[in-house]
């Protein structure tokens, strides 16, 4: 008898549907896997088989042949551990085949049989939806994960013997529910908020300004200015997170295997992702033998910090040129090429100096730093790099009259109802366009929605013919100066909006200059 069992693999971000065959004759032990499985999924076998034994069946006198099909995808997953165990006790005749003609099963199993949660449940829940299975049997741990999908009967159990006595109809498990409607509620509820930060009116301005837009932002001061205090508040002023933006960027979580960090199974806040200077290209970008994502994927729909942007290694930040210009990352190998979604607001940050403290008006602070070590340190930053962050703000020190009066200014909720506003917007301008907000804009839809009147135009003239400044950067004083009029709610930019925008990239001149 052959037994045949539904289950699901992760290739990139998305499930794709394998099917386990198992085929057993009464000969001498033995256990062949075939259909381009990895060495860790030939491996499994013996915990399998232990699984099996110390679960109640005893196998010891057949020779069993495992097909996972298709068998053009290579599979390298410890889910696959409960569907071959079940197809084994399908091909003895422990459990009907027809009961499994519309159920998937995912799962690690331990030498006890128990079960271990695993990763990527939640783009394994939405194809099993899309392919027509009516029910998911899986760890209990992974079970609030897969039950944020409606219209699938998500099953939990904790052992092997448990699931087997679910499909043989012998024990009632009643479905995993989660409530929506709580969940839900709680998106975009942030510990932190921008009304804590004392001072700092034109950086928040330009906080504003760079969430309106999806514009990157690059901000450079002395240490303890408050550089890193304001990225952290960047995403309580970005526009709430639909259901599907966070499901979409936990699907990516999830396969990385950091949806266990998520109370509700589901990212409730957009991502916030702040990796360590010392970080490899891999990781950041991502990839490896098996691609997975890097630090630019899981910030997808979010905010990827880089503090102290110089101490990267240059290599590392040459590669962000790709998901910054195109939001997506392509990662190709002999066997395959993955996509990876990487449309993200980077924050980045600096010192001025290797020191920290040039031009700083703070006492007792000089700049120790030599001519030559300062321009080393900055050229460590690409012209290619500084032309595609939009905002270039500096930080000034907080005196001491900001550091000892009460909070002031607005707090996240107000801004992001300006952002919101704004957006709302630009939605509507690039509804037939496929883009979402200013910073997407293709020099077409420039043409078409920047359109200056003769003072705009005599600034930018004195901007690119005095400044010296790149195409590219005309175009991105344009994104912004689009962005400036959105926030007023204007349908044409002013002479004002091409100002601010302008001055958002003196910073050019002054320190790169």
């Amino acid at each position: 008898m052959v037994g045949i069992v539904r289950t699901y693999t992760t290739i990139g971000i998305d499930g794709q549907q394998l099917t386990v065959e198992c085929d057993a004759t009464s000969q001498v032990f033995a256990v062949t896997i075939v259909g381009m499985a990895s060495n860790a999924v030939k491996e499994s076998q013996d915990r399998i088989f232990a699984a099996l034994r110390n679960s109640g069946w005893d196998a010891a006198v057949r020779r069993f042949t495992i097909n996972l099909a298709p068998a053009d995808i290579r599979k390298d997953s410890a889910a696959l551990d409960l569907p071959i165990a079940i197809a084994v006790l399908q091909s003895i005749k422990q459990i009907p085949v027809e009961y499994l003609t519309k159920t998937a099963l995912i799962g690690e199993l331990s030498l006890d049989g128990n079960l271990r949660p695993v990763k990527g449940v939640l783009p394994i829940a939405l194809a099993a939806k899309r392919d027509g299975i009516d029910t998911l049997v899986l760890p209990w741990e992974n079970a609030g994960e897969a039950a944020i999908i409606e219209g699938l009967q998500v099953i939990p159990v904790t052992s092997l013997k448990e699931a087997a006595l679910f499909l043989r109809g012998e024990a009632k498990i009643p479905p995993a529910e989660v409530d929506r409607e709580r969940i839900f509620s709680s998106l975009n509820a942030f510990p932190v908020d921008m009304h804590d930060v004392k001072g700092q009116f034109q950086v928040k301005r330009a906080l504003e300004v760079s969430a309106a837009g999806g514009h990157n932002l690059l901000m450079l001061g002395p240490p303890g200015s408050g550089k890193t205090m304001l990225a952290r508040r960047v995403p309580t002023i970005l526009p709430e997170l639909s259901l599907d933006e966070a499901l979409e960027a936990t699907k990516i979580h999830s396969v990385a295997g950091y949806s266990k960090d998520f109370h509700n199974g589901i990212l409730t806040t957009r991502p916030y992702r702040s990796p360590h200077h010392t970080v490899s290209d891999i990781a950041l970008i991502g990839g490896g033998t098996f691609p997975r994502p890097g630090e630019v994927s899981l910030a997808h729909r979010g905010v990827l910090f880089l503090d102290e942007l110089p101490e990267f290694k240059r290599g590392v930040l040459e590669v962000l040129r790709q998901p910054l210009e195109d939001g997506i990352v392509t990662i190709s190998r002999a066997s395959q090429s993955l996509t990876f979604p990487a449309e993200f607001m980077l924050i980045a940050s600096m010192n001025p100096c290797p020191c920290g403290y040039f031009g700083s008006s703070i006492p007792n602070h000089p700049c120790t730093c030599e001519y030559g070590a300062i321009q080393r340190y900055r050229s460590r930053i690409s012209g290619p790099l500084l032309d595609r962050i939009d905002i270039h703000v500096e930080v000034p020190s907080v005196t001491y009259s900001d550091l000892a009066s009460l909070p002031s200014g607005d707090s996240s909720a107000d801004i992001r109802a300006r952002v919101n506003r704004a957006r709302a917007i630009q939605r509507e301008r690039y509804a037939n366009d496929g883009i979402f907000c200013n910073a997407q804009m293709n020099s077409k839809l420039l043409r078409k929605h920047c359109a200056l009147d003769a003072p705009s135009q005599s600034q930018m003239q004195h901007a690119i013919d005095k400044l010296g400044y790149s195409a590219r950067v005309f175009d991105r004083i344009l994104k912004v100066a689009r962005t400036i009029a959105d926030l007023e709610g204007l349908a044409a930019i002013k002479s004002d909006h091409i100002s601010e925008a302008i001055q958002y990239r003196s910073l050019d001149r002054k320190y790169w200059g």
